[in-house]
């Protein structure tokens, strides 16, 4: 399929990666703007479920039916979910981590990681777009570690106390926008759905 004239809703009240699949995808042609009803995001439930895909697929269905006999129902719709896998606490907080993030912080969760050795953590971010009448799916993941404190002003989430094993020592926190979507999980998630999108038409 080609890219020249594909416009993307991305269904996400989080700004930051709107931003971020923007200015990853033009590249390869695609427009990603905000999803907007009544010019506001739409207020999606989150199910609480195990798999990060599960979420993906509950909310693109949600997103379908916001959009059902509007103009924007012609449009691909892209949903994107992520979380914070941690080694220690046998992969907390997971597909919960924007809640935990509110509940309890980034301090929070250097709390729990207090005197621990094993540092080792990843995200995961799993991709989902509904295009012609069709499921994409994609998933990308990034390996590294929780940092000792929080450092850096740049990304969101959990980016201060997360370092890359790919960097130089410095926290996603740290990184500029350009070096983050080079080895984050998103970046990852939305090159491999940059190929599927450009698979040629049969």
């Amino acid at each position: 399929m080609g890219s020249d004239s594909v416009n993307i809703l991305f269904a996400s009240g989080n700004t930051h990666k709107v931003s971020e699949a923007s200015n990853f995808l033009k590249q390869f042609g695609f427009n990603v703007s905000q999803l907007l009803i009544g010019g506001k995001p739409p207020d999606l439930i989150e199910p609480q479920a195990e798999l990060l895909e599960e979420i993906v697929q509950s909310k693109i269905s949600q997103a379908r039916e916001l959009v059902s006999g509007t103009k924007m129902e012609e449009y691909p719709i892209m949903v994107e979910d992520s979380g914070l896998f941690i080694d220690h606490l046998a992969g907390f907080p997971g597909p919960y981590s924007s809640f935990v993030e509110t509940k309890i912080g980034l301090d929070g969760i250097l709390r729990l990681m207090e005197g621990v050795s094993n540092r080792e953590a990843h995200y995961r971010a799993s991709l989902g777009v509904y295009i012609s009448g069709s499921m994409i799916f994609s998933e990308g993941t990034c390996r590294g570690k929780i940092s000792n404190k929080a450092a850096g002003n740049n990304g969101f989430g959990y980016d201060p106390i997360f370092i890359p094993h790919e960097l130089n020592g410095r926290t996603c926190g740290q990184l500029t926008p350009d070096e983050k979507s080079l080895i984050s999980h998103r970046g990852k998630a939305l090159k491999e759905v940059s190929k599927l999108l450009n698979l040629p038409s049969k």
